[in-house]
């Protein structure tokens, strides 16, 4: 017999998050209000496909997509910075909701401090992701930074977490899903989705 405490308003046994997160790691996090991610290498796999025309292909996994959905839900704004600029990226971010983002940039910081400003926010309530050496002003400054397993060492080496996915494969989500978690939604959202 089920019991009772465990069923949802459905009347379904409540599905229990099996994600698991260090403690000291949700803590360091509670305060991040706002995002700034690295696009090639985080959001995609960093390898680019030109077709014959020369226009630039990007692979993009909906898996990362919809943590980046999710992490709106979650009362968090996720800001995209790149060094470049495509139509597909625009389409792609466009689609995630995704309003605030600076293509074509590679002094981040600025970019990222101007985002501060507009949003009313400081650096202690930021986080960033990012996997090599243009990310790192950004994610030396943010109270919390992530790189995918497959960063560059120097930028693994700075960041407060290190996901076990790869850029472009899952490795955004994973960092959604540790900051929806230290926001205290995420049981919320994955009950919301279990109906």
């Amino acid at each position: 017999m089920k019991d009772e405490a465990l069923l949802s308003a459905t009347g379904l046994p409540v599905l229990a998050p099996a994600r698991h997160i260090d403690p000291e790691l949700l803590l360091q996090a509670q305060t991040v209000q706002v995002v700034f991610f690295d696009v090639d290498g985080v959001l995609t796999d960093g390898g680019l496909f030109f077709s014959e025309s020369g226009e630039t292909l990007k692979r993009f996994n909906t898996l990362d997509g919809h943590g980046l959905k999710m992490l709106q839900q979650s009362g968090i704004t996720p800001v995209v910075i790149t060094g470049r600029d495509s139509l597909p990226l625009r389409v792609r971010l466009q689609a995630l909701g995704i309003t605030h983002a600076h293509f074509g940039t590679e002094d981040k910081r600025p970019a990222a401090e101007q985002t501060l400003a507009a949003l009313g926010m400081n650096w202690k309530q930021a986080a960033a992701m990012g996997d090599d050496w243009p990310d790192l002003p950004m994610m030396r400054r943010c109270i919390f930074s992530a790189a995918p397993a497959n960063a560059h060492l120097e930028v693994r080496r700075i960041a407060t977490y290190t996901t076990t996915s790869q850029g472009g494969h899952g490795a955004v989500r994973e960092f959604c899903d540790l900051l929806m978690v230290a926001t205290g939604r995420y049981a919320t959202l994955l009950e919301h989705y279990s109906r």
